[in-house]
């Protein structure tokens, strides 16, 4: 008879403020002797990384997981089957893995295609998602302001949306979110001028962390310089709570 695979977990650790990480998150992630999370950038630790280390202890074993920034779908898919052969050595050894991921787990995570990858490898692994905050979330807390009340309807548009989409999602819902929108955000502002919506927006960088930055009005902010983490809310509606 086989040995028992490991379990693997996957957890939403928040947007940044390592204390918005759930408890029972916090707990899985204690339990697990191995801990993998989304390798960083030029030599620097990723964001994940950053949330779960002080809560990790020095005998687990830490594994950074490389996924690129890119939208090739092959090569997406040899990063991600990449990713599940490494975890996959600790779990046919019959240790539980923990994948950490900012933010929620299955909302745009990297988690969803890894757990994917490691099911087409092993069958018989266990998979098990704890939901966690997610940046737009965070976003309105951090604004002090709700991100939808009554009957407001919300669209989220993630990174690489077209402006094209954009304009739909303005004339069709009250809110929209726009994640990660440093790359547009020139365009994007100028849809918003033109639309009259510069007032009810706000952009939110680096969501909860100790360099959180809010700039409010965007008839004021015509250029940014934005990090990667940046994070774009509009009100629409005409009893949007902004105004």
């Amino acid at each position: 008879m086989s040995d028992p695979l490991g379990q693997l977990w996957g957890i939403g650790v928040g947007p940044g403020d390592p204390e918005l990480i759930t408890v029972k998150a916090l707990n899985c992630l204690r339990r697990c002797p191995v801990v993998a999370f989304p390798a960083g950038r030029n030599g620097r630790p990723g964001m994940a990384q950053t949330i779960v280390t002080p809560w990790l202890n020095p005998d687990q074993v830490q594994v950074p997981l490389w996924f690129p920034y890119v939208q090739d779908a092959s090569t997406l898919e040899t990063a991600w089957q990449g990713a599940a052969t490494q975890i996959g050595s600790y779990l046919r050894q019959g240790q539980d893995v923990v994948f950490a991921t900012e933010g929620d787990a299955s909302f745009y995570s990297t988690f969803t295609y890894l757990a994917q990858a490691v099911q087409q490898q092993q069958p018989q692994v266990q998979v098990h998602t704890i939901p966690g905050v997610c940046s737009p979330l965070a976003a309105a807390a951090a604004l002090g302001q709700p991100l939808t009340v009554q009957h407001q309807r919300l669209t989220i548009l993630p990174a690489m949306y077209t402006l094209d989409t954009l304009e739909t999602a303005l004339d069709q819902a009250e809110v929209v979110v726009l994640m990660k929108v440093a790359a547009v955000y020139p365009q994007v502002w100028a849809i918003l001028q033109r639309r009259e919506l510069l007032a009810q927006s706000r952009v939110v960088t680096h969501i909860s962390g100790h360099d959180q930055v809010i700039y409010d009005n965007l008839d004021n902010h015509p250029q940014l310089s934005l990090p990667y983490f940046s994070l774009l809310i509009v009100h629409c509606g005409q009893n949007h709570p902004l105004g």
